[in-house]
Parts: structure tokens; sequence; C-alpha cells
């Protein structure tokens, strides 16, 4: 069989497949959405305030390991085409391969599904539904092709179960088009709101980040409430897509939201700070640098955010 025969059976194989797994998704008795119930409790991923479940391991960046303590993140859907709105579906599962559907609620969620691209240019935070049986599903539509990475965030119900935050890799098929990793910065513009990242993320040392937000050169002073707090904040670090565990802090609706976090180790990183305003929820988008730990002279930046090269956006 010549090479253009092979991929094309590989093609319909593929398409077999999709169909089945979409047709036993939309057979699943979805249960209500997670946004739709009254949240419960309101403490950080891991549990940062008083109130949440206490981290599995404080500090430690999630998401490299598929499995972790008794619990593992089943990817039913590994594989979507670019361009094109389909469904990834997925499962945690016990030790003994028995689907969980019993979870804490965590900023009026029972699990957080975020999905990045390999090279930090692509981000999504969905809410994924539940079936009966325990499996997630949610829809996406990806516009560029390559490698990357799914995380649910999530603490089980059993008791003693502390918060876990497992990965999968996931392809999205087309012509792939590598992007450079923006350059650091401090500044983000999106939709005609301006947000200024300040404070410093540390390595092995929490800090504090502020994150304003401005609309034509005014304060936001009405940010809406988005997963319990006024703003949502995820970190990933270049390279291996290591996953932070974010803890906002108490505040009013704006114009400053502030968040506790610590760098697992000195690197690049990613933060993606999803803020609600009239209705909309927006994302905004930074690269910042974090120094090897005594290598900053002592001395922390306000407004640094680490150790940025210059503005991007």
């Amino acid at each position: 069989m010549n090479n253009a025969l092979r991929i094309t059976a590989f093609a319909a194989a593929l398409a077999a497949t999709f169909g089945t797994a979409y047709g036993v998704g939309r057979s699943a008795d979805p249960l209500v959405a997670a946004e739709d119930r009254p949240a419960q409790q309101h403490g950080g991923h891991g549990g940062g305030e008083e109130g949440g479940a206490k981290p599995a391991a404080d500090h430690a960046p999630g998401g490299l390991q598929i499995s972790e303590g008794g619990y593992t993140l089943d990817l039913a859907t590994p594989t979507v085409r670019a361009g094109a709105r389909t469904e990834i579906r997925f499962a945690v599962k016990d030790d003994s391969g028995r689907k969980v559907t019993a979870y804490q609620r965590e900023h009026g969620k029972e699990l957080h599904f975020i999905l990045a691209s390999t090279d930090l240019t692509q981000y999504r935070h969905l809410h994924p539904v539940r079936a009966a049986d325990g499996t997630w599903s949610t829809p996406v539509d990806l516009p560029e092709a390559g490698g990357y990475r799914v995380f649910a965030d999530f603490t089980p119900a059993a008791a003693g179960a502390g918060n876990l935050t497992l990965g999968a890799d996931l392809a999205v098929s087309g012509a792939y088009r590598p992007a450079a990793l923006p350059a650091p910065g401090t500044t983000a513009e999106v939709d005609g709101y301006r947000v200024v990242l300040g404070g410093e993320l540390r390595a092995g040392r929490s800090g504090e980040l502020k994150l304003s937000v401005s609309r034509n050169g005014r304060p936001v002073t009405d940010l809406q409430p988005y997963l319990g707090a006024y703003g949502h904040l995820v970190a990933l670090r270049s390279g291996d897509l290591a996953y932070l565990h974010v803890h906002p802090n108490e505040g009013g609706p704006g114009p400053e939201v502030s968040f506790t976090a610590t760098a697992p180790s000195a690197g690049t990183y990613r933060l993606f700070l999803d803020f609600k305003h009239e209705g909309k929820v927006r994302t905004a988008a930074f690269t910042v640098r974090v120094a090897e730990p005594g290598n900053d002279g002592g001395g922390h930046r306000e407004g640094g955010a680490g150790a940025p090269a210059g503005h991007a956006h």
C-alpha cells in the first residue's frame, strides 16, 4: 500500500473512532454543569484559604504526571483536529479502575479543566459537564495544530484525599506552525482592557502577584466574581508545563486583584488571568522569568513579577 493509501486509511479509522466516542458522549445523561450550582466553598485550588481542601503537597508543581495518589486521568479523546469543533471526553479513575463520581467543590466547581499548547500561546479554561457514570465532556475548538497538555484540577470526596492536578497530552492535528514564547512583560491588552502585573513570582518562596485592570485609562472598580473570586490565575512553567497552585487573596471588585504563588524553580513561566466584567470573561496573559534563589541581589523589585526583559503586548 502506497503512502497516500495508508494516510487515507488512517484518516478513515480516526474518523470512525471519533464518531463512536461522540455517540457515547451524547448518550450519557449529563448532570447539571458545576457553574449552575451554588458555590459552597471559596478556597483556591489546593485550598489556600480557610475552609478549602489541603494540598496533597505544598507548592509541588502539578500536571506533570497522569497518575498520583491513587487516581489516574483517563483521556478518552487524545487527538482532535485544528479548527474543528469537537468534544473532549475524560474521566478520573481510582486505584480500582472505577470512575470517580464524587468530588469536593472548590471555587464553585467539582473539577477545573485547563488546556494549553506546549508553546503556551493557546490557553483555555473549560467547564466540562459530568455524566452520572463519571465521564466528563466539554466542547472545544482549537485554531492551532500542535502538542497540547490538559490538566484536571480536583479534590476527590473520599476521606483523606487531597487536591490533585493530573495532566495528559493532547494532539491537535493539522498544519503545525511553531510559535515563539511571547517576550516577558508586565502589561497585557485584551478587548480594550489594560492589565498591569505587579509583585513578584519567586522560586521556592511564596510571593504576592498583583494585577490591576483598567479600561480607557480608568481603573475598573466593578469586576464581577468569577469562580468564587474577582479573578482566576493559572501559572504554567515553560518547557514541561508544570502547573502551579495559585491562591486568590481576599479583596474587593477591583481595580486590583492579588494572588499568592510559589514558583517551584527558576525558569520562564506563563501567567493567565481570567477576569469578568460586564458579563464576559476575558483572559490576560503574561510571560515572566524567575531567577535562582539568591540571585536577585537581595532585593525584590515591585512590579517586576520575576525578571522581565521588557513589556509585552
